[in-house]
């Protein structure tokens, strides 16, 4: 089966580079590379100043899968697979897990691969819809309902991605032990893991829980460092890990070298990165609550708990695409519609991960202005 085109990715390489306020996007602003060198450690430092342009290790980097180990309990660094980037990982993962005739089952709303990918894999699909009115959680019981004795994978998304959803460490872990009863791979999809608004809420990794756990990780979101194209894959089951890497030598092979040297030094100087993270969120949330409970009765939103994202509806009679459409090109400021996740309901994601939110919020209430004149 053949893959769809990729509607979100089409809509930023549309507007992504011509809009002069990106309000949509799910990253933390990137970090200048003087800036990030400047907390390298003097190994790290070394390492980039000896930098050559060869082929690195397929695997990844041995310094560098150790240093994502050790964002896990009990992980060692021989169960880390480096990829090109989450994107490669879901891909590479999920075309070597499922098969025709499997089930896979995706929370949704979804970034499209968690789900096309395994459609194109042959697996049916079902998407396991979060709503507004239970926070965006599924509960365990949705999920049990959702399972089929074919069900070969269970993605979950937490913190989630458009909603900033994130459920309690009870109610997650219960989710995963439903998953495990059936016998079904759960792959955590944990992108904005690390980006809690209250540290306090963090979830234990997918690869920290009992079972057929598979934690996915970036350094794109929580990190800011999206134009590495560093993710990768984390797993006690060394033999989903070498089959996911057979799959690989026919994708990217290994990384980029220097990017792994560079993830190598914000994973060690990672409370400094992750601050500079938190303080950006911190200083943007705020922004947002004043200008939601301005706009209520216009726009609505389920407050996030974590990354840097969250989903407003709009409740004007205007469908969602062509309100987002007419923002940018009248105001230059780019949201994300909800359709690219083939959600009719009229949501939209945000983003406030950079500091530039107060311009983009001036737009959009500009905009929204003229719309309820």
């Amino acid at each position: 089966m053949s893959l769809p085109p990729f509607a979100l990715e089409r809509w930023f390489a549309r507007w992504e580079f011509v809009a002069p306020h990106l309000l949509g996007t799910s990253d933390v602003e990137a970090w200048r590379l003087a800036d990030l060198l400047a907390l390298a450690d003097p190994d790290a430092r070394a390492r980039w100043d000896a930098l050559t342009l060869g082929y690195t290790e397929p695997a990844g980097l041995p310094a560098l899968r150790e240093a994502i180990a050790g964002l896990y309990a009990d992980v060692a660094a021989d169960e880390v697979l480096v990829t090109t980037g989450a994107e490669e990982a879901i891909y590479v993962l999920l075309r070597s897990l499922l098969a025709p005739g499997e089930h896979c089952v995706v929370t949704w709303p979804a970034y499209q691969s968690l789900h096309a990918v395994a459609r194109a894999a042959g697996a049916d699909v079902t998407l396991l819809p979060l709503r507004a009115e239970q926070g965006w959680v599924p509960t365990p019981e949705q999920l049990a309902a959702a399972l089929r004795p074919a069900t070969r994978l269970v993605v979950l998304n937490f913190p989630h991605n458009p909603t900033g959803a994130l459920p309690d460490a009870a109610t997650f872990r219960r989710l995963v032990e439903v998953a495990r009863a059936q016998g079904a791979y759960v792959l955590s999809d944990e992108v904005y893991r690390l980006l809690e608004h209250d540290p306090a809420d963090r979830l234990p990794a997918g690869v920290e829980l009992p079972g057929r756990t598979i934690s996915l990780g970036v350094m794109s979101k929580a990190f800011g460092l999206a134009g590495l194209r560093i993710g990768w894959l984390a797993t006690h089951d060394r033999e989903v890990l070498a089959r996911v890497a057979g799959y690989k030598d026919y994708t990217t092979i290994c990384a980029s070298a220097p990017s792994e040297v560079l993830a190598l030094a914000a994973l060690r100087a990672r409370e400094a990165v992750l601050a500079r993270s938190r303080a950006i969120v911190a200083a943007n949330l705020p922004l947002l609550d004043a200008f939601f409970e301005r706009w209520a009765g216009v726009v609505e939103w389920v407050r996030p708990r974590a990354g840097c994202i969250g989903y407003p509806r709009l409740l004007l009679p205007t469908p969602v695409e062509r309100f987002c459409e007419e923002l940018v090109e009248r105001e230059g400021v780019l949201l994300l519609p909800g359709t690219v996740f083939g959600d009719e309901r009229n949501h939209f994601r945000i983003g406030f991960g950079r500091r530039t939110v107060a311009a983009g919020l001036e737009g959009l209430g500009r905009f929204l202005a003229r719309a309820t004149r």
